[in-house]
């Protein structure tokens, strides 16, 4: 006597969400793997953001005032928060034209033929360039500490805050790449994707506190400046490094920064994840 079985499809273990957990951290796998061959992106990564250190450091440093202060150091301590704020946004960019790179090649249209989760496509590459972000801001760092930045420059402050500190800074750099996800997804091509990407980050990153103290704005521009969610996190990353130019104003944001920051980053998160996968789902059907 014989018996016929007839198996069913196998759930994957811890159901939707860890199917796409791991469906996820397959694809970021895959993306470090091929950074990892292409070292001159990790290269050209560092470049710029060494070259605003030094620039602003030695061209701008004695002309800069941040309070009362002219001191060249002072601006130097002042300085590092936006830098490292500015270098975790800019990698949006490179998330968008990853993205649009895939589109146009048609490797997203191979993952859709795989039975994956939709979003652990763009989850996998925004995981995998939070890596290389962290790893370019580590080298800035020790950059930073070369040319005369130091915590705890104006008060006390311990790693606990310092590690809280470049946590935040992280946090926003994974938000905006899902805003790179989304440019990526909505251009045709890579260059497209590149220049849509850092053509709203100049004014973001600029009309903020990242440079320059916002008490010397004209009052108008101070209070956008001030709402800026990228001069949240810059705020919020001073308090924590205890660096010059922490003192508060009648903004909210100023006066508690770190929460304004963590707020900020994840509100992004959530709208622009949701928008991005959205449009990923409308232009892989």
């Amino acid at each position: 006597m014989s018996t016929a079985t007839e198996a069913g499809p196998v759930a994957a273990p811890g159901g939707p969400f860890g199917r796409s957990v791991r469906d996820s951290l397959i694809v970021a796998r895959r993306n470090l793997i091929r950074m990892s061959r292409i070292p001159e992106m990790m290269i050209f990564g560092l470049i710029q953001p060494i070259m605003f250190v030094v620039l602003f450091t030695y061209v701008f440093g004695g002309s800069m005032k941040i309070g009362a202060s002219t001191s060249a150091p002072d601006y130097t301590n002042f300085l590092m928060a936006g830098i490292f704020a500015q270098t975790v946004t800019f990698a949006t960019a490179a998330s968008g034209a990853g993205i649009a790179d895939d589109m146009h090649k048609g490797l997203v249209d191979r993952f859709r033929s795989l039975p994956m989760a939709r979003g652990a496509v763009l989850t996998g590459r925004t995981l995998a360039d939070l890596v290389q972000t962290a790893l370019t801001v580590l080298v800035l760092a020790l950059v930073a500490l070369l040319v005369g930045w130091r915590v705890g420059s104006d008060g006390g402050t311990n790693a606990g805050r310092v590690l809280a500190a470049f946590g935040l800074l992280l946090l926003l750099g994974y938000a905006f790449t899902w805003i790179g996800a989304l440019i990526g997804l909505s251009v045709r091509t890579p260059e497209a994707a590149t220049s849509g990407g850092l053509v709203w980050l100049f004014p973001v990153t600029f009309i903020s506190n990242a440079f320059v103290d916002t008490g010397n704005m004209t009052p108008w521009l101070r209070h956008i400046a001030e709402w800026n969610p990228f001069s949240a996190t810059v705020q919020a990353t001073r308090v924590l490094f205890a660096n010059p130019g922490r003192s508060g104003s009648g903004a909210w944001p100023m006066e508690h920064p770190v929460w304004a920051s963590l707020i900020y980053s994840v509100l992004i998160i959530a709208v622009f994840r949701t928008l991005a996968v959205r449009k990923y789902r409308s232009a892989t059907a």
